[in-house]
């Protein structure tokens, strides 16, 4: 019944972005709200997955005399699977329990209501612009935290086994393919769009009280999550039968 409801929230989306008007101010302050208020944290959980990751790895390719692989192996985990799903999980935490939590706050204290009756578009103004700036935002997210794993492997690569920074990112670049970056970042739009559409959703239909609010951002936060991981499945799916990796 869930899934249905939601369907049809979904549908609503896409109805009200089309018809208009579109709330630009709107949307640039929740992208400023989503993107820039996050940048800390996705630094510092890319910086420390890329230190982590290497760390663990390097043991083991050091039994083999593999490690020149280190900078090809860890690109390509990252970019590919790593860095997307755990970044759009850290983000889901931030962003989709805040939308959750911020429209379930106005629907209980009637905010949403008082907008209707007043003759204004709350859908139009409160869930659409913040749908659409997470999905914008989380691909350029994705892509800083991408970026600061790397040079948190790099760091470690540099201190443990004498590499130059040069000689890293030259090896991690020809490791990088067309293959690798374009699904990933395809499917970043999908994880961004997914955080949006459940966090408003639940939000925006939040009931129960003062009570609800923390239902509601909750229950964002989980169904996101086991929404991202679907997503990630479908989309290694396509990309294996599309593109052979």
């Amino acid at each position: 019944m869930e899934v249905g409801e939601l369907s049809y929230f979904a549908k609503r989306f896409f109805v009200e972005l089309f018809k208009g008007p579109f709330e630009f101010k709107e949307l640039l302050r929740q992208c400023y709200n989503m993107g820039n208020r996050s940048l800390l944290l996705v630094s510092v959980t890319g910086f420390i997955l890329g230190l982590v990751f290497t760390l663990q790895s390097r043991p083991t390719l050091m039994q083999f005399g593999a490690q020149s692989w280190m900078p090809s192996m860890v690109s390509i985990s990252i970019v590919r699977e790593i860095g997307p799903v755990v970044i759009a999980l850290i983000c889901a935490g931030r962003i989709g329990s805040g939308i959750g939590a911020e429209l379930g706050s106005m629907r209980v204290t009637e905010q949403i209501d008082a907008m209707e009756v007043s003759g204004t578009n709350p859908f139009n103004y409160l869930v659409v612009t913040r749908i659409v700036a997470a999905t914008l935002m989380l691909p350029l997210l994705i892509i800083l935290g991408d970026a600061v794993a790397l040079l948190g492997s790099a760091l470690v690569e540099n201190l443990k086994g004498e590499v130059s920074y040069l000689l890293y990112f030259n090896e991690v670049f020809d490791a990088l393919k067309f293959t690798d970056v374009f699904p990933a970042t395809v499917k970043s739009f999908f994880f961004g769009f997914a955080i949006g559409l459940v966090g408003c959703f639940k939000g925006y239909n939040c009931k129960k009280g003062t009570a609800g609010v923390g239902e509601a951002s909750n229950a964002a936060v989980v169904y996101t999550s086991m929404l991202l991981f679907i997503i990630d499945f479908i989309a290694v799916f396509v990309t294996d039968i599309f593109f052979k990796v």
